[in-house]
């Protein structure tokens, strides 16, 4: 009886053995695997984020330009002019502005803006849509540099960018059109 139940045991220390071996084989080959499907997924997480000025030039919306009117004002106001070059930049699917050290940039250059403001533009509408184009502008800086963010969430918060400024664009030539107006009252 002692003899059989030591071959018993040895059998079943054996069979333990057998089974944490098989457990750790697995646990290793399950990490190996999911390590390497992670890499893949940032790979292709990174080139599916890559917006190009084909994906821009495909979203639909109105973009006003500056009339005539607008640019001899706006000239001379180069925080407009950063601002609008941005944009363009923007446009053409350079998102290399949003990557740097883009909200410290932001907000000097939104400060300033406000600041600059020429006082014949110096509207509630002008200011609030300037307020709208920053929102834009902050939200662009921050899912442009997120990794989790898919591509189509990235194209229309850009969408939502370029509306307000062409927006923004608009609001300052009805200012420039409604000034110009010189309506005389009836006596």
């Amino acid at each position: 009886m002692p003899y059989i139940c030591a071959i018993g045991f040895k059998i079943f220390r054996m069979t333990v053995k057998f089974l944490v071996t098989c457990v750790l084989l697995m646990c290793l080959s399950c990490k190996k695997t999911s390590q390497t499907s992670l890499e893949n997924g940032d790979d292709k997480t990174k080139k599916s984020q890559v917006i190009t000025e084909k994906d821009i030039s495909k979203l639909n919306y109105l973009d006003f330009a500056i009339d005539d009117r607008v640019e001899p004002i706006i000239e001379s106001w180069q925080e407009f002019n950063q601002l609008e070059a941005i944009i363009e930049n923007t446009k053409r699917g350079d998102l290399s502005y949003f990557k740097t050290d883009a909200k410290k940039n932001l907000r000097t250059l939104l400060s300033d803006i406000k600041e600059t403001i020429p006082d014949t533009i110096n509207t509630p509408a002008i200011l609030a849509r300037i307020k709208v184009v920053e929102t834009k502008l902050y939200k662009t800086e921050s899912l442009s540099n997120l990794s989790t963010t898919k591509k189509d969430e990235l194209l229309e918060t850009l969408k939502e960018l370029l509306v307000s400024f062409s927006n923004l664009s608009f609001q300052l030539n009805k200012k420039m059109e409604n000034d110009s107006q010189n309506i005389q009252k009836p006596i």
